[in-house]
């Protein structure tokens, strides 16, 4: 399990490695072909910030290589908020105050419906808060098989679960699982996650391997920007990107680096990332694994969103709602965060276009199932 594996590495002296790289780093990396973990750092440490510009050319030219230029969308559907977590950062606390929603059946297809209103979208991810007694392995799977006929790819960003109730998920009609670490300090994890399921560390962090082990088609990985020094995190998300690409090889992989935004916690980040150190990060992933599908949210705002559209990016949602039922059902509930990009799924696909890109609304049918 990875777990295991991070502990060959030590925070302190990755953070060191990272300030100590130099020029001739970073120069060596972009010449390379094939990179390791010492280049990841060359190119996300303070002596890359003078070769953005070309590690932008060379990511957009690995993109288009890769992917085309095309952008696939989604969109997620929060169906509830109730959770028993204590996170410091996330307005789902449950010291938090506040009506807790658990959509039913017949509101999740309320909510497919409003959706299928907004835009041509096939790719759903289902959220929810991390509260197995109400929203435990057979309410997800009940909600996929509500939501199956809809969509043709169902993802979901839910509590870490077991291989096996990953699998019994995987035969319910899920494609895909999104889970964020949020920090890999293992030291410092306990500190914002410090009750419930999720202070776990090691439960969470494993959990990549259950859905490996459970042959979950897509994992998406992320890391909450604003806790940590955030170029160690995505130091070690690249490590855990790069030992679960050698054991579970036919699955594919994305990664996401969200910006904390407000939310009801009125939790205030820790380390603040401009959009051009969001950029070279950004890069950075896309010359360290080619085929990594990177994703934006509607966490970063619309502009940014178009320009890193045609340099790296792969996939974002739009129309997202972060409420449950925020869609059709309860559309004045309790958001998640703030979104920043409130522009149309219309909007955003004619922009995607007229800077020559093609936004993708299916890449994944259930005759695949």
């Amino acid at each position: 399990m990875f777990s295991d594996e991070l502990k060959k590495y030590s925070w302190t002296e990755t953070t060191e490695r990272i300030m100590a790289m130099t020029a001739a780093d970073v120069e060596r990396a972009l010449r390379k072909q094939h990179l390791d973990d010492h280049d990841f750092m060359a190119l996300v440490s303070p002596a890359a910030e003078p070769y953005i510009e070309a590690m932008a050319r060379r990511s957009r030219e690995l993109t288009e290589q890769r992917f085309g230029r095309v952008v696939s969308m989604y969109i997620p559907m929060y169906i509830t908020n109730s959770c028993t977590n204590s996170c410091v950062y996330c307005g789902f606390n449950r010291h938090n105050r506040f009506a807790r929603v658990v959509l039913t059946p017949e509101q999740i297809e309320q909510e497919c419906k409003a959706i299928k209103r907004l835009g041509p979208f096939e790719n759903l991810l289902l959220v929810t808060g991390e509260n197995p007694a109400v929203a435990g392995v057979e309410y997800i799977e009940t909600a996929l098989k509500v939501c199956r006929p809809y969509f043709s790819s169902l993802s979901v960003e839910v509590m870490p679960l077991s291989a096996d109730d990953y699998g019994r998920l995987v035969r319910a009609g899920l494609n895909g699982v999104t889970c964020f670490q949020e920090t890999y300090n293992r030291e410092r994890y306990k500190l914002y996650h410090p009750a419930g399921m999720k202070s776990n560390f090691e439960w969470r962090c494993d959990g990549f391997d259950r859905m490996g082990q459970a042959g979950v088609h897509k994992i998406g990985m992320g890391v909450l920007i604003g806790l940590e020094d955030w170029r160690t995190d995505v130091t070690m998300m690249a490590r855990h990107l790069g030992y679960l690409r050698r054991r579970y090889w036919q699955t594919r992989y994305s990664v996401n680096f969200p910006r904390m935004r407000p939310s009801e916690s009125g939790f205030q980040p820790n380390v603040v990332m401009s959009d051009r150190e969001l950029a070279q990060v950004t890069f950075a992933f896309r010359i360290f694994d080619p085929d990594v599908d990177i994703s934006y949210s509607t966490r970063e705002d619309h502009r940014l969103r178009n320009n890193m559209a045609t340099l790296g990016v792969t996939s974002m949602s739009a129309g997202s709602k972060t409420d449950p039922g925020g869609y059709a059902v309860y559309p004045t509930s309790l958001e998640q965060f703030a979104v920043s990009d409130r522009t149309s799924p219309a909007e955003v696909a004619a922009d995607l276009r007229a800077l020559g890109r093609e936004p993708v609304w299916k890449d994944w049918d259930a005759v695949f199932d």
